[in-house]
């Protein structure tokens, strides 16, 4: 029996990444679906203090500036066509779709349906929601009767889930 693999990413997957992925799926042939938010709903304020800790102060206050909706759709869209490229010239089986709403939701939706049996929230650093373990991988992990691994996007580092 395939395993399935959930991904929720904010951004296109990288090779990084797809070690990653490679790691978990193991001997055992997986299919991987990737999820990727059209709208992050991000908390503004939470982004604020992200930049302001690594001390962007401009891009910390442009935070405050409303994001073109259609930009954020697109950016979605192509994210997740380069992911689901860069699976496949790897031999991954994979699919994947972009959510709207709260992307917890889609994911814990996502594991009801395919019958996961691991989740991977893939993201940037983020300072506050890190810190205070508001990020996706601790609501996901509360919610979800599967493990759920936190990695930062790029790297190998793992997120405190």
């Amino acid at each position: 029996m395939t395993q399935t693999i959930l991904v929720l990413t904010e951004e296109a997957l990288t090779p990084a990444d797809l070690r990653n992925l490679e790691t978990l799926q193991g001997e055992e042939p997986a299919e991987v679906v990737v999820l990727i938010p059209e709208d992050r709903e991000q908390s503004v304020l939470g982004e604020f203090f992200h930049h302001l800790s690594l001390l962007e102060v401009g891009e910390a206050f442009r935070s405050f500036s409303g994001d073109d909706r259609r930009e954020d759709e697109d950016a979605a869209h192509t994210a997740l066509r380069e992911s689901l490229d860069l699976l496949a010239r790897e031999r991954f089986a994979a699919r994947g779709r972009t959510t709207t709403g709260n992307p917890v939701d889609a994911l814990v939706q996502e594991a009801g349906d395919s019958g996961a049996t691991q989740a991977v929230v893939i993201t940037r650093p983020h300072a506050v929601a890190d810190t205070f373990h508001t990020d996706w991988a601790n609501k996901a992990q509360d919610q979800l009767g599967i493990a759920v691994l936190h990695l930062y996007s790029g790297s190998g580092f793992i997120g405190d889930s």
